[in-house]
């Protein structure tokens, strides 16, 4: 068992932990969860030994074997992939004192004196840890986890320098469990993952015997993999039997009986307090007034914790955009000699929520700014729509805040027209309250800045967001407030997340980039991974049947593309004939509206009021306009009740 004896720590001024106590037994799987700042990082790096608690002690079982993933990147040494992982691993050091024992054993086996009898048992002793850690097999294993993290078979002849921040936090992961430990201490293990190496770890951890502390904002992670949840709140700690849907469960349930308690301790005292005023100054009554101020006085006041109460977020009511929002055509990206993807070509129609998703390096990122314009296509076409109004947020957005005022003067500095109250609950959302808010924006932490930047571009008044991994630095109340007012939100959203919760419950289609090409499933991202398993499947099977029969399958794989594409381009063809009458109309609709406004701008005027004869003129001009309004809008429904069907029917076909 893991002890945390009293732990009472500060984080400058700041009381994180009072007298915490918390038992973990071995083999648990424990999610570690609570409000930004309110130490989950600190508890780790105290349970690691990194940090020493102001009072209290942590105990450990005899032969733990711990491995400690940070959240920030640490050095890593300058070597190729394999030998790093060996040498974090020990299997390096044990090798290099194999072959040096097995060398004086070579030289001393002629007189085999105690030097030779000492060698030998050395060497059996190595022999046994170069054993126990799975020495004979670890090149085997190192690729087979590298593989899982995402890794190319080449990549472990790879100097480490050679990869990025993103790839070297993957090498870190790799090597603590490869490091065989019996408890890991992982803070935010998924956050430079795809969602292919997110799945693989799921399974790795599933399998782990031994125990597990792991800090994630990743719901579905803390779902699949752990069998309790302690919440860090109020300077200590409370302990739930169960995943992260159950732990959010009964503690609502918890809430709502305290929340019944404390009405009924309300009740009580108003009554007592009516009791005690009405007879205050009898004298009959004197000792019963008494009697109950001291009942008062003694008693435990319930009090109900409204700091994570969840403030909802609603966004500038969208301007209305033209159907087709965005048109994709044809569309390369080189850079330099490297083709990202080619030949790409989708539409996104009003109200659409989209989520882009493909591995890490598939170029999700780089078609987010092809898409938002920031970067034009070597080939091919990016249109917008009619109307359209669109805000870009990136990793990059940041960058163009400006660094020299507040954080309430940068979001003052929008076209919000909310009250200061609003904004208020707006940023307190986005975990900026009290005088945080008149913090200057060039003191911010990266993460500060980035929540900054997207509250700043929510406030727009757009019709089209491309949000490149907005949730990075969002806790997971925030999170789940940002993706209901996305929900809510009248326009179009495309979207690159990692977040498989929050996707599943926010898209109505997955575009996934895979090998170059685009992928469409309409759908959410559950309906994605299930054909996504299908497709993997069939794929297992086809390399079974090549290894069985020795037959290509190629032309088999060509078909089947050919038939999807013939399926999607089916779709484009019956929607473009449609199309065709429905921009012109779009632009009637648009003139028409226009002239009616023109009209009652003219009617509102008391001057032309009194010229009767044209008042008269323009008013049948204005009943023709009604009419005509009337006519082109049944029209503009017949058309978009005929491309409903047409998509139903493909749909209908390619599910056949």
């Amino acid at each position: 068992m893991i002890q945390l004896i009293n732990i009472t720590h500060f984080f400058g001024e700041q009381q994180l932990y009072s007298n915490l106590n918390w038992a973990i037994n071995m083999g648990s799987k424990v999610g570690l969860v609570g409000n930004n700042g309110s130490g989950k990082t600190t508890l780790l790096k105290i349970l690691m030994g990194l940090i020493e608690p102001k009072e209290g002690n942590i105990t450990f079982p005899r032969n733990s074997r711990i491995g400690y993933l940070p959240q920030d990147l640490v050095e890593i040494e300058n070597i190729p992939l394999l030998n790093y992982l060996k040498k974090q691993a020990g299997i390096d050091s044990l090798e290099k004192e194999l072959r040096i024992i097995e060398e004086n054993v070579a030289q001393t086996a002629q007189n085999q004196g105690e030097g030779y009898k000492t060698l030998l048992k050395r060497h059996d002793l190595l022999v046994h840890q170069y054993e126990q850690l799975g020495g004979y097999e670890f090149t085997a294993m190192a690729q087979k986890v590298l593989k899982g993290l995402g890794f190319a078979e080449e990549d472990g002849q790879r100097y480490t320098g050679e990869f990025s921040g993103g790839w070297k936090m993957r090498i870190s992961l790799a090597a603590i469990l490869l490091s065989s430990p019996n408890v890991l201490l992982l803070d935010e293990p998924t956050n430079h993952l795809d969602t292919e190496s997110m799945e693989w770890l799921e399974d790795w951890l599933s399998h782990f015997s031994g125990t597990l502390i792991t800090i994630s904002h990743d719901r579905h992670f803390l779902d699949k993999i752990c069998s309790s949840i302690a919440e860090l709140s109020h300077e200590n700690i409370t302990v739930y039997k169960g995943n992260f849907t159950w732990y959010l469960e009964e503690k609502a349930r918890r809430e709502e009986e305290l929340e019944r308690i404390a009405r009924k301790q309300r009740s009580e005292i108003e009554k007592e307090m009516a009791f005690i005023e009405r007879f205050r100054y009898k004298a009959t009554k004197a000792t019963q007034v008494q009697s109950r101020i001291k009942r008062l006085e003694k008693m435990n006041i319930v009090e109900i914790d409204d700091s994570q109460k969840v403030i909802g977020i609603h966004f500038p009511q969208s301007p209305r955009s033209g159907h087709e929002v965005l048109s994709v055509k044809d569309v390369q990206k080189d850079y330099g000699n490297h083709t990202v993807f080619q030949h790409i070509s989708f539409t996104v129609h009003r109200g659409e929520k989209i989520a882009l998703v493909g591995v890490n390096g598939a170029g999700k990122s780089t078609l987010s700014r092809l898409i938002s314009l920031s970067e034009q296509p070597t080939y091919g076409e990016v249109s917008l729509g009619y109307n359209v109004k669109m805000g870009f947020f990136s990793q990059e957005s940041a960058k163009n805040l400006t660094y020299s005022r507040t954080i309430w003067e940068e979001i003052s500095h929008t076209g919000y027209l909310g009250t200061d109250m609003e904004k208020r609950s707006l940023l307190g959302a986005f975990l900026f309250s009290g005088d945080d808010i008149y913090k200057s924006i060039s003191v911010l932490s990266g993460g500060e800045k980035s929540r900054v930047a997207l509250l700043k571009l929510l406030l727009e008044e757009t019709n089209l967001l491309i949000l490149d991994e907005p949730t990075n630095h969002l806790d997971m109340q925030t999170r789940d407030v940002f993706q209901q007012a996305l929900t809510e939100y009248g326009g179009t959203v495309i979207i690159v997340s990692h977040d498989r919760y929050f996707l599943d419950n926010l898209v109505t289609r997955v575009i996934e980039i895979r090998d170059g090409e685009i992928f469409d499933y309409p759908g959410n991202y559950s309906y994605f991974i299930e054909k996504r398993a299908e497709r993997l499947n069939q794929q297992k099977d086809i390399e079974a049947s090549k290894e069985k029969e020795n037959v290509s399958s190629k032309n088999d794989e060509k078909e089947r593309k050919r038939k999807e594409a013939e399926q999607r381009n089916l779709l484009y063809r019956e929607k473009q004939k449609i199309m065709k009458h429905l921009s012109p109309l779009e632009e009637k609709i648009e003139k028409t509206e226009e002239e009616k406004q023109e009209i009652e701008s003219m009617l509102c005027d008391p001057t032309f009021l009194e010229n009767s004869q044209e008042v008269q003129k323009i008013m049948v001009r204005y009943n023709e306009i009604n009419a005509l309004l009337s006519q082109y809008m049944k029209e503009w429904e017949s058309l978009m009740e005929q491309i409903d069907f047409v998509e139903k029917e493909v749909m209908q076909e390619t599910s056949s």
